[in-house]
């Protein structure tokens, strides 16, 4: 019970810290809801899919499969997390004026919901999969009965839910104009931490192998299996050892986004300039 427990709760924990993040960042678009419930519903189905074809899906590309498949869905993540900064950078200004209405006043905002649904839907099929192969270890190992391990997995469930609620509940209160800053600098975190994990998939694959070596070794300070080090981890992208690639990775993106949002912030600016006044 106890293990299942901790395993459901740690993983929950991960995604739920996500899924807090979107909740927070869509406050008052006309909805979010259904899309972000269907990013979890897509998760949930994904993960199921993933569990049971786990073992075909290791054996593919000479037992690198379940590498590569990690590193496409969090590219995947990537590419939506950095659209959607640079739907803000365009855009924040209307949803920080008129956030009730935002559904009506940005006619595009739908794209972005699609593109943090997708997020949801990879976080949710990333963590819920690994849910599914570290219980049905337990079981194996004969580590419990059937109805404890059930137990200990709804009480983690419960546990990981509650930090998803906490993490929204602490973000909404920010102010709109502040909760848009702060929340596009987490969402260019999770996007650089994503893309360093996926490199460092891609380098288990061993398809990328170059810049290899450990950079620095935090793990007596922040391990990465400590509670602390996951969060950090979901979060910023931390790892106790990173690699030369996985730095070079993780700035480069921040770098990127950044950039696009600063490009996008000024087109909006342009294109908002107001016209002069017909002559009379």
């Amino acid at each position: 019970m106890l293990g299942a427990l901790i395993i459901v709760f740690r993983e929950v924990f991960e995604a739920g810290l996500i899924v807090g993040i979107v909740l927070a960042v869509t406050r008052g678009i006309a909805g979010r809801d259904r899309w972000i419930g269907l990013g979890i519903g897509g998760g949930v189905v994904g993960a199921c899919v993933i569990a049971a074809f786990a073992g075909a899906l290791s054996q593919m590309f000479e037992g690198a499969g379940q590498e590569l498949f990690n590193a496409t869905i969090l590219g995947i993540a990537v590419i939506m997390l950095t659209w959607h900064n640079v739907w803000m950078g365009r855009h924040g200004g209307e949803l920080a004026a008129e956030a009730r209405a935002v559904g009506q006043s940005v006619a595009d905002g739908s794209r972005s919901l699609l593109a943090l649904a997708i997020v949801v839907g990879v976080a949710v099929m990333r963590e819920g999969s690994e849910v599914a192969l570290f219980l049905y270890g337990i079981v194996a190992a004969g580590g419990g009965s059937a109805a404890s391990i059930a137990v200990g997995g709804v009480i983690g469930l419960v546990l990981g839910a509650l930090v998803c609620l906490l993490t929204y509940l602490g973000l909404v209160r920010i102010p709109a104009k502040p909760l848009f800053r702060v929340t596009t600098v987490l969402i260019a975190l999770l996007a650089a931490g994503m893309a360093a994990q996926a490199t460092a998939f891609l380098a288990q694959a061993n398809w990328l192998t170059v810049f290899g070596n450990v950079v620095w070794d935090t793990s007596w300070l922040v391990s990465d299996e400590s509670m602390l080090g996951k969060a950090l981890h979901t979060l910023i992208g931390y790892t106790d050892q990173p690699t030369g690639t996985q730095l070079i990775v993780y700035v480069t993106t921040l770098a990127v986004t950044f950039i696009a949002i600063r490009l996008a912030s000024a087109s909006r600016s342009h294109g908002s300039k107001p016209r002069p006044a017909p002559a009379e």
